[in-house]
C-alpha cells in the first residue's frame, strides 16, 4: 500500500497569518482551489482507494475537489486536524507567532513533548491521535495495492511525519518543506513506512 500525505492548498488563513486550526472559518483562497485542481492531475491515474480529512475547512474543501475530480469518497476524520493552538486561535499578532515558535521549539529541539500554548494540544496529545489512525490505515489496506490520501496540515505532518516514516527526520522536513498541496508519498515495507517520493523528488 501507499499512503499519500498532502497538505491543503493556500486558505485565507494563510493570507492573513492567522491562527485557525478549529471548526469552519477560513475557506480556501482562489489560488488554493486551484492549488487543489493541480494536485488532481498528479494523481491521476494512481490506485487510491479513499481520502482521509482533517475536520477545519481548508482541508475540507481540498478533499473535496479532489474527490469530486477522481470520483472518490472522502471521510473527515479529528485523528488528521491541524493541532490545537488555544488562546493563540483566531489571533495573528506578532507576539502570538513568538508565543507559538517558543513552543514549537520547546517541543521540535528540546525535545519536551509536553509543551503546550495554554488551552492548546502537545506533542503527545497529537501523537496520541494520529498515530493510532496511521496504524489503522496500515491494518486496513497494508497487504494490498490501494493506497489512501490524507489531507492535513503543516503543522502536524512536520511533528508527526518523522515519528512513522522511517527515512524522515525533522532535518529533512526543513529542508525540502511542506507547501500547499505538497504531497509526500509512502509506501508500507516490512519495517514500517518509507518514504519514497517528497513532493515529486525521490527519496532515499
Amino acid at each position: 500500500m501507499r499512503i499519500y500525505f498532502t497538505r491543503h492548498g493556500e486558505s485565507q488563513a494563510n493570507r492573513l497569518s492567522e491562527f485557525s486550526n478549529r471548526g469552519l472559518r477560513h475557506g480556501l483562497t482562489r489560488q488554493g482551489r486551484q492549488q487543489a485542481a493541480a494536485l488532481v492531475e498528479r494523481l491521476r491515474g494512481l490506485s487510491i482507494a479513499r481520502i482521509y480529512s482533517s475536520p477545519v475547512l481548508r482541508a475540507i474543501e481540498t478533499s473535496v475537489i479532489i474527490a469530486n475530480l477522481l470520483d472518490l469518497d472522502y471521510e473527515v476524520t479529528e485523528a488528521l486536524r491541524e493541532y490545537d493552538v488555544g488562546v493563540l486561535e483566531g489571533r495573528s499578532d506578532e507576539a502570538s507567532w513568538l508565543a507559538w515558535k517558543k513552543v514549537f521549539d520547546a517541543v521540535m529541539i528540546d525535545k519536551d513533548y509536553d509543551a503546550r500554548i495554554e488551552g492548546g494540544e502537545s506533542f503527545n496529545d497529537i501523537r496520541a491521535r494520529f498515530l493510532p489512525f496511521v496504524e489503522g490505515l496500515v491494518r486496513q489496506y497494508g497487504d494490498t495495492d490501494q493506497g489512501v490520501l490524507c489531507v492535513s496540515h503543516g503543522g502536524l505532518y512536520w511533528m508527526m511525519l518523522p515519528l512513522i516514516l522511517q527515512n524522515v527526520d525533522f532535518e529533512l522536513i526543513s529542508r525540502r518543506g511542506l507547501d500547499y498541496t505538497a504531497c509526500v508519498v509512502a509506501e508500507a515495507r516490512p519495517q514500517g513506512l518509507v518514504c519514497v517520493e517528497w513532493n515529486g523528488a525521490e527519496v532515499i
